[in-house]
């Protein structure tokens, strides 16, 4: 589905997992969830086109479902942590891997795996350190009217579920000089 963004999108920030592009003619803003099969779906075809255009710019953010996905707000919580330690993007890599549901045991072998202290690690999880980093994200995909991932912001576009669009919308955009990007630079 392809619609115009409604509502109010939240700028790109600080705060933001971003990766690509320091100064990009396109961004593309991508709400997520690491149990989603349709964001791990879309991660190599993502991937390509940030290997091919190095004027695109990703922004992740959270939007996990533990209703659907046990587990996947912690494993966002997890990835927020490990972005504290600087390895965010190798914690996505590692979460978003076709697994629907995480335990404590699955995020715990991913903090290894990321090199992150066992007990900080326990204890982020267990006193829900970073669920107000991962709210923030859900609060603002509910501002910008997104509901379900893997939702893709282009420009002044709203994909949903649609990456092989996104695979023909990217290169069209930037052809013509990423003007619509506008909305979504920051």
């Amino acid at each position: 589905m392809s619609a115009p963004i409604p509502g109010e999108l939240v700028a790109v920030g600080e705060a933001d997992h971003v990766l690509g592009a320091v100064e990009p003619e396109l961004t593309l803003i991508e709400y997520g969830d690491f149990g989603c099969p349709f964001c791990f779906a879309a991660s190599r075809p993502v991937r390509s086109l940030l290997d091919r255009y190095d004027t695109l710019r990703l922004v992740w953010r959270h939007l996990p479902d533990p209703e659907l996905h046990p587990g996947a707000d912690l494993a966002a919580e997890l990835s927020e942590l490990a972005a504290a330690r600087g390895r965010f993007w190798q914690a996505h890599s590692l979460l978003l891997a076709g697994r629907d549901r995480f335990s404590a045991e699955d995020l715990l072998l991913v903090a290894r795996r990321l090199d992150l202290d066992r007990a900080e690690a326990e204890a982020a999880l267990g006193d829900r350190r970073y669920r107000e980093r991962v709210r923030g994200d859900v609060a603002g995909a509910e501002r910008a009217g997104v509901h379900a991932t893997p939702t893709f912001l282009v420009g002044a576009e709203r994909l949903e579920g649609s990456w092989s669009r996104l695979a023909r919308l990217v290169p069209a955009i930037l052809t013509r000089g990423g003007d619509a990007d506008r909305p979504t630079a920051g």
